[in-house]
């Protein structure tokens, strides 16, 4: 069995290759249906967001997986699958879990650390759980993904310097009134970029709102949206006098706010400090309101330098998440590899019962006078010395399994105990009788399902997989 994941995100592909393969909830519900349904995929997750379209799966070949899933997205996103696949990306093994940690932890996303991307992570693995697509291996690792998100967030300080105009806007009024509750808020102009702004300083705390704008009508609707105050620009000198804070972008190609007009409300303010946030471009505030005591004024440089000092800031603390990823990987590995053994120990077992039931028939032949009590006596005494002679045994076979050389440790262990070559035929047997009955619960679990056509998808491509051991 293998993991691997196959997919495209805004690195990889440009936006209207990305848009083709976005996967509404329906169409990624079809989707996996479909997967599930196909021999040789085990288990199967999709993430697909607005910059990423990824398929996690579990398969028995990577190279037969490799040849479906590219078929697979081609047809499912319409498009030639040439052109597809140059834009694509393939992860196997430990990359491909490396990469889901990384993805789950924001590390992957277009703004460094967002958290969105843990809940899109999250709610990809509900869903594919909800449909029986994943059993314990994708269990355990999408559960570990979403734990890696969290300690990413929770044990760094990733997530919390701004990385957009509106977001550094807001922390640098909260340096400058350390409480944004309670203080008025004046927009001027009624843009996108004021409004964005005044949409987050609102829900830090800045609740009272007046909105002054050239043409009242959209001052109103502005001021509507935030249960504010509108006003014309000729009332804007008495609203300066009650603002804590101004965003100001007009499309004014001359300074709306001046020195000499803010000095004199200074006078009248006490000096109670004043903050501009100038977003426009040309300006709207005379740069000269900096000189004045009391008053605090930013433009869209200045946020930019903030925004590009917190970017550094998250990829230091990147650094310390991807500690974190490392000893995750480390751990999932370790339990990985605890699976694998687990035939051996079987086996190990299974030999050991077999020559504990050979010395108590032959007990039982020569010493046929036991009683019953004797005979219990006997079989819980030779049973005893099978459990204790496989004890360290075992601990040891779990702690090899976790070394680099699990594979040469694992044959040696086959080798001393006897069960090479019918162990490890048996572990293949065994391995080989699982992915059979999973297989096979799986499509039994599709055709009941009568909500969903398995040919379906096969029609609406209007051709066969080309991998006909994939073939649903």
């Amino acid at each position: 069995m293998h993991i691997m994941v196959i997919g495209l995100n805004y690195r990889t592909a440009p936006v209207e290759l990305r848009e083709k393969f976005s996967l509404s909830e329906t169409a990624q519900r079809e989707a996996l249906t479909y997967l599930h349904g196909t021999r040789s995929i085990l288990e199967s997750v999709i993430v697909s967001t607005c910059n990423r379209t990824e398929i996690y799966a579990l398969v028995t070949s990577l190279h037969a997986g490799t040849e479906f899933f590219q078929w697979f997205l081609a047809r499912l996103a319409g498009v030639d699958r040439d052109s597809f696949t140059s834009h694509s990306y393939i992860y196997t093994g430990s990359d491909a879990v490396r990469h889901l940690f990384r993805v789950s932890a924001g590390l992957d996303s277009m703004v460094l650390g967002e958290t969105q991307i843990l809940g899109q992570v999250r709610n990809s693995y509900q869903l594919a759980h909800e449909l029986g697509c994943i059993g314990s291996i994708f269990h355990t690792l999408f559960r570990k993904a979403v734990e890696v998100g969290k300690r990413a967030h929770t044990e760094t300080q990733i997530g919390q310097n701004a990385v957009s105009v509106s977001y550094a806007a807001v922390e640098l009024a909260k340096k400058i009134f350390s409480e944004l509750s309670g203080k008025t808020m004046l927009i001027i102009g009624a843009g996108k970029m004021s409004e964005l702004t005044a949409k987050h300083l609102n829900a830090n705390g800045a609740t009272k709102v007046l909105v002054a704008n050239r043409t009242y009508e959209r001052a109103q609707e502005l001021a509507d949206r935030f249960f504010g105050q509108a006003l014309d620009l000729g009332r804007l000198d008495m609203a300066l006098q009650e603002a804590d804070i101004v965003i100001s972008s007009t499309g004014s190609q001359g300074y709306v706010v001046e020195r000499g007009q803010v000095s004199a409300i200074m006078k009248k303010r006490r000096n109670r400090p004043l903050f501009f946030i100038d977003i426009a471009v040309p300006r709207d505030l005379d740069p000269d309101l900096n000189k004045l005591d009391n008053v605090y004024l930013y433009d869209i440089d200045d946020l930019e330098h903030v925004i590009a000092a917190n970017l550094e800031e998250r990829a230091r603390e990147a650094e310390k998440i991807g500690v974190i990823i490392a000893e995750e990987l480390v751990a999932f590995r370790q339990w990985m590899n605890e699976q694998e053994v687990i035939p051996l120990i079987t086996a190990m077992r299974g030999k050991g019962i077999a020559i504990q039931e050979s010395v108590m028939d032959s007990l039982l032949n020569k010493l046929p006078g036991l009683s019953e009590r004797e005979q219990k006596i006997l079989q819980k005494h030779t049973m005893s010395i099978v459990n204790q002679l496989l004890r360290d045994p075992i601990v040891q076979l779990k702690q090899m399994a976790t070394e680099a050389d699990a594979a040469k440790n694992m044959d040696m262990a086959c080798r001393l105990f006897g069960i090479q070559p019918d162990g490890e035929t048996a572990k293949a047997s065994e391995s080989d009788e699982r992915a059979a009955a999973q297989t096979q619960e799986k499509l039994q679990s599709a055709k009941d399902r009568s909500s969903f056509e398995l040919g379906r998808l096969s029609s609406l491509f209007g051709e066969a997989c080309p991998v006909t051991t994939l073939s649903p």
